[in-house]
């Protein structure tokens, strides 16, 4: 590949490779004037992991492709000093996406690229007129994280050992391998503290941000779906929908992500519309795949406002700033009681208030 070609796909063996080649000193790196446009991307690349995709330059000269392709380990670096498993998760996912929108281009022109990508994952696949045969264990490795009934492999054709797959399908399964990849790969143990000392103000920042988002849109580890701790607007529209009123596209669209986001699965989520009066069980699964696919979050408050889909509102919504924000603190607050009931035993329950109470829960909003 050309130097252009992996600073686009910083996660490939031959691009560790080409940057050890380059032999530049780690010091300089964190310090170096010479270096300052290279952990200004880096951080940049970092800080777009929260709008969900990293951008990919196009390269005027071989400065802009040599600080591309310094700037991921310096972007690493950030992640492993910022050491939040779900922010790892997160930036993980924004790369791949990232290489993504790329290899969906690049596998209808020139697929044999793809396919040496894959192979560098260990992936054994061939082309097959429009389609890519690949062998049955790397497709399974792949493919089990995706919510979608039709990446699983009873629905698949199988022949030889080789199940095959469309085109962009394959260039959706490196998606996976590369997230896999970067989130295994961090964050990287025992950063040196002078190294750490070199990025403190930018490693703060990226922590500021990570906790106002977390509070915002309910980052936390969910657990079991919980109906009775929906907020008010997404038990309305449940309502709605099982009398057979049609909800706005606004609202529709707030109610799948929602449920999404806190844990159901696509076929659940399906069915919860299967009452309405033009229900089609096509167009709404692709709906529903889409946002699953994207994972696209829940609108805000403030958003579901704007749209007339706050409803009902009670002394809790006062408290939070986000649909997920509203189940999460409720959440948390289940499993708190849970814990103080097996550490105290039942009678000596400590009070925990209800959600209709007023008092600001730890005086913070969510």
């Amino acid at each position: 590949m050309s130097p252009e070609e992996l600073a686009l796909f910083p996660f490939l063996t031959e691009t560790s490779e080409y940057v050890e080649e380059l032999d530049f000193s780690l010091d300089s790196l964190m310090t170096s004037i010479a270096f300052e446009s290279v952990r200004r991307r880096g951080f940049e690349r970092v800080m777009q992991a929260f709008d969900g995709e990293v951008s990919k330059p196009s390269f005027g000269n071989d400065k802009e492709v040599l600080s591309e392709l310094l700037s991921y380990p310096y972007a690493r670096i950030l992640v492993s000093c910022v050491s939040e498993p779900a922010f790892t998760r997160r930036y993980a996912l924004a790369e791949a996406t990232a290489v993504h929108s790329i290899m969906k281009k690049k596998i209808e022109k020139d697929p044999d690229f793809v396919l040496d990508i894959g192979r560098d994952f260990g992936v054994s696949a061939a082309l097959s007129d429009e389609h890519v045969r690949i062998y049955f264990s790397d497709y399974i490795r792949y493919s089990l994280s995706m919510k979608d009934l039709s990446w699983k492999l009873i629905n698949r054709h199988m022949e030889h050992g080789y199940v095959t797959i469309q085109r962009e399908e394959f260039a959706r399964l490196l998606q996976e391998a590369v997230r896999k990849r970067i989130e295994s790969s961090l964050p990287i143990p025992e950063i040196p503290d002078e190294i750490r000392d070199a990025c403190t103000s930018q490693v703060a920042e990226l922590k500021t941000k990570y906790e106002e988002q977390r509070q915002n849109l309910g980052d936390a580890d969910l657990g079991e779906v919980d109906f009775s701790m929906f907020p008010p607007c997404v038990n309305k529209a449940l309502s709605n929908v099982r009398e057979g009123v049609n909800l706005a596209h606004s609202m529709r669209f707030a109610l799948v992500s929602f449920l999404l986001n806190v844990g159901m699965q696509v076929d659940d989520v399906v069915n919860v519309f299967n009452v309405s009066p033009d229900f089609s069980e096509e167009k709404t699964r692709y709906q529903v795949e889409h946002i699953a696919n994207n994972q696209y979050k829940t609108p805000s408050c403030t958003t579901m406002q704007t749209y007339g889909n706050c409803v009902g509102r009670d002394n809790m919504c006062a408290k939070v700033r986000h649909p997920l924000g509203y189940y999460s603190v409720l959440k948390l607050l289940a499993a708190k009681r849970k814990a103080e009931e097996e550490k105290f035993g039942k009678d000596e329950e400590p009070e925990i208030k209800d959600k209709t109470e007023s008092e600001p829960i730890e005086n913070k909003t969510v």
